[in-house]
């Protein structure tokens, strides 16, 4: 006979568990428990409603079947199964795992960074009478609006309290529902609600009865005296070819449509109720390019030597560089190896790092590819993501544009992975966590699936262009413009002489005016580049010097003319424009500095004719703004386009022929070691948008030292020397490529506890790892945001010294240990482990 103990063990044994991943910020899997009524229908990477604490009802993906019950914790049973099949596949739980511990952070972080909101289920709180709740006891302590409430639950099942406020007329419900909690009369709970919902449209066809020749002119005679009704049928024929063949009838019109195109909807209606026409309904994809067309590309000789160069390449490596000056026609050769990579039946994945890229680029992609391609980024609706998500499953798209959080999509066959404009700071993430890099985490998915990885720049970041010099990558560079076409010359504007000298305009050189001028005469376009945006940076007292600040953060409100606001660009935090002074009451308010909306306002003063337009985070905030913009730009409505770093994103413009930008110094001066790097790479790209086609493009550069050796190599377009001396101050001072750094920040509402917790932290990090490795503690220039004070401290991680796993392990405890002491407890420390 077996003991207690064993008999334990054997229902154990039994009874099935899943240890699945919440999308949260919780350090380990959770178990739960498999009802005996669900065995056998739970997968590996389907989603699971778990309860999560007394009250969340989540969603969660299922990482483990098991037979060992938590030994911490009593498990709780599942509560719904969403998938039958994985929803996760085991490379994208590879990808989750990897992230996690290369950027410090949990497994749930990564997962709600990788699933769209739509696949996560809400709940919403429902209320309804209480079956045992006696009527028959006495009411008169109720009063009249919660009597009301009772009669009105009594005759529904349940309500939301949204429901309930409208049926009783009142704003706040929530006074009524805890009284009537209170007595029992009600229950609450939560209904599991789908996000995704399918795209439905009503469609009508013909009635089968009428489709052969006979019957249809029969019924043209029934229909004689009714000429709204005839109408409708022969404008039904013309959309729909039943005459020529009588399959297209199955597809019917879409019922919208017809009415359009009648302005009869009523008599639609009622020729739906004779049972002249059917009504059915059809789920539709939201995102459905048309079918391609015969597109055949005339590459030149250097661009079919690039891609025998990176074919050749990939035999022996995985990842090649390939660096083409702005205007090489990359995307051609994107397109040849796409082409190549699709004969293997494999799956490609092509990554930018704007969604404003996306526009042109998909349009060029498109007619080349049709319904193969898909399209993958942030102003995509839920529904709209889970459709691309599906239709990679599906084996519908093979290929997919998309931005950084494309690299978390479900592919199963991954034979390509192009990565345009590698250098981009957008593939970083930097909040919430996980902190993650797309561009390095596409090389580590591609590592999964034997993938080649292709990146593209015309100025490659330095750490990528020293391993493609260094050998551990491949590189092919591309050194001419496509068609002939020659680079832009750049011309410097010395600020300070122009100052002097009263050769200026607000903000516009007179060169720079009449170049715009003289290119609104030949028909020809403009660029102006300002990487600022709103109309000025801040407001300020001429008399004592006051300038409006955020209530949350240690910044100058940002002036935005158009909506008469100021406003932070760290909170959003708003405040009504000032026109006193609220220090010492003087009307002398003027602006300072100059942001985008201010160049687009005093271009339209100086040159009135000009068609101008903005493009900044302000006019694009709309999903399809972008597209408008470009259209409107192609089509030659637009003579000058006004922007921030948007317009130096890779973008063709054929007849962009002068590129200004106005304030050079703001981005060379700025505290950080990749300022260097980064004003380089914007000069470079902006100046690329200008005379892409055979006429020579102009750039006019306006700054106040002429002579800085940054606007030399921008002037020579010489990569090669910018390198160079690049390279050569990271190695002197111990930056990336030389080092890995990993910051951390300390955050506090109170700005001596983050002091205090970033000293409890550096003491141990000092003192394991030297004092040249770790940097601060120190504020950062902006030490305040969204009501937090922020402390600093950089570790430096040198590639050959120090091993890197072991060095984050030993930082993560100490950080554990620091966040556990008693006065650190309020603080928030969060890592970013290769800051950019």
């Amino acid at each position: 006979m077996k003991n207690p103990i064993e008999i334990i063990e054997d229902n154990n044994a039994l009874i099935q568990f899943v240890d699945v991943i919440i999308p949260m910020k919780i350090p380990m899997t959770y178990t739960y428990r498999i009802p005996e009524s669900k065995k056998g229908k739970v997968v590996k990477g389907g989603r699971v409603v778990v309860q999560f604490g007394k009250k969340k009802i989540l969603t969660a993906v299922v990482y483990h079947i098991h037979h060992q019950p938590p030994q911490k914790y009593e498990a709780k049973p599942i509560l719904e199964i969403l998938d039958e099949t994985p929803l996760i596949n085991n490379y994208q739980f590879q990808l989750i795992q990897f992230i996690a511990a290369y950027y410090l952070c949990t497994q749930g972080e990564v997962l709600n960074a990788a699933l769209p909101s739509g696949f996560k289920l809400n709940s919403e709180s429902r209320i309804q009478i209480n079956p045992l709740f006696s009527f028959e006891n006495e009411l008169s302590e109720f009063s009249d609006i919660e009597l009301n409430a009772i009669e009105i639950l009594k005759k529904e099942s349940s309500l939301t309290y949204e429901q309930l406020a409208f049926h009783v007329s009142v704003k706040n419900i929530n006074p009524i529902v805890k009284t009537l909690l209170s007595k029992n009369v009600i229950l609450l709970f939560e209904e599991i609600k789908e996000k995704y919902s399918p795209k439905i449209i009503k469609k009508v066809r013909l009635n089968h009865i009428y489709l052969n020749k006979e019957a249809l002119y029969q019924l043209f005679q029934q229909l004689e005296k009714k000429t709204s009704y005839i109408a409708i049928l022969q404008k039904y024929i013309q959309l729909v070819p039943i005459l020529i063949d009588q399959i297209h009838n199955e597809k019917g019109v879409e019922k919208k449509k017809l009415i359009e195109e009648t302005d009869a909807n009523s008599s639609i209606n009622t020729l739906i109720k004779k049972e002249i026409f059917e009504e059915f309904s059809q789920i539709i994809p939201r995102f459905e390019l048309e079918e391609e067309t015969a597109q055949h590309i005339s590459l030149s000789d250097f661009q079919n030597k690039a891609i025998e160069e990176i074919e050749q390449l990939f035999i022996s490596q995985n990842t090649v560089l390939l660096h083409g000056i702005t205007g090489s026609g990359k995307t051609e050769v994107y397109i040849e190896l796409i082409k190549k990579a699709l004969g293997g039946q494999g799956q490609i994945l092509f990554m930018v790092p704007e969604i404003a890229l996306t526009t042109q680029l998909v349009m060029r992609l498109q007619k080349v590819f049709g319904k193969k391609l898909g399209v993958y980024h942030s102003k995509f609706s839920n529904n709209e993501r889970i459709e691309v998500w599906d239709g990679i499953n599906s084996g519908r798209l093979n290929i997919i544009v998309g931005v950084r959080s494309s690299i978390f999509l479900p592919f199963d066959n991954l034979n390509l992975i192009i990565i345009d404009e590698e250098h981009e700071s957008s593939y970083k993430q930097t909040e919430p966590s996980p902190r993650y890099n797309a561009r390095d985490m596409a090389l580590v998915l591609a590592k999964y699936h034997h993938a080649k990885v292709l990146l593209g720049s015309a100025t490659p970041s330095v750490e990528t262009y020293f391993k493609a010099t260094n050998n551990e990558w491949g590189l092919v560079e591309m050194k001419e413009r496509f068609g002939g076409a020659n680079l832009p010359e750049i011309k410097l504007i010395d600020l300070k002489y122009v100052r002097k000298n009263k050769l200026i305009v607000n903000d516009f050189s007179n060169q720079l005016i009449h170049g715009i001028n003289n290119n609104i005469h030949q028909k020809k376009q403009s660029i102006i580049f300002q990487n600022r945006r709103g109309y000025s940076p801040m407001l300020i007292c001429d008399d004592c010097g006051y300038t409006p600040m955020c209530e949350h953060c240690a910044v100058g409100l940002t002036y935005h003319m158009y909506k008469a606001e100021l406003t932070c660009h760290y909170c959003g935090y708003k405040e009504k424009v000032i026109t006193s002074c609220p220090a010492c009451g003087s009307n002398k308010i003027r602006t300072k500095g100059t942001g985008t909306e201010k160049l687009e306002d005093d271009l339209k003063l100086i040159i009135p004719e000009a068609r101008i337009q903005r493009m900044d985070l302000e006019t694009t905030r709309n999903k399809n703004s972008f597209t408008k913009i470009i259209r409107e730009i192609e089509q030659g409505k637009i003579d000058v386009l006004v922007g921030t770093q948007m317009v130096s994103k890779g973008f063709d413009f054929e007849n962009v022929n002068l590129v200004g930008i106005v304030d050079f110094d703001r981005m060379l001066y700025f505290p950080d070691f990749r300022s260097s790097e980064r004003t380089f790479q914007t000069t470079l790209q902006v100046s690329g948008r200008a005379g892409r086609r055979l006429e020579k493009g102009q750039v006019i550069i306006q700054t106040t030292n002429t002579n800085h050796w940054l606007l030399r190599c921008v002037i020579n377009h010489d990569y090669k020397n910018f390198y160079l001396k690049e390279i050569s101050e990271r190695e002197k001072f111990n930056y990336p490529p030389f080092s890995r750094i990993i910051k951390i920040t300390i955050k506090n509402t109170q700005e001596k506890r983050a002091h205090n917790t970033a000293n409890h932290l550096y003491e141990p990090l000092v003192k394991a790892l030297g004092t040249k490795r770790i940097l601060g503690p120190q504020a950062p220039a902006i030490n305040k945001i969204r009501n937090y004070y922020l402390i600093d401290i950089f570790i430096k991680i040198e590639r050959k010294q120090l091993d890197l796993t072991k060095t984050k392990s030993f930082l993560l405890s100490k950080i554990q240990e620091t966040a556990s002491i008693k006065t650190n407890q309020t603080s928030i420390i969060s890592i970013d482990v290769d800051p950019m």
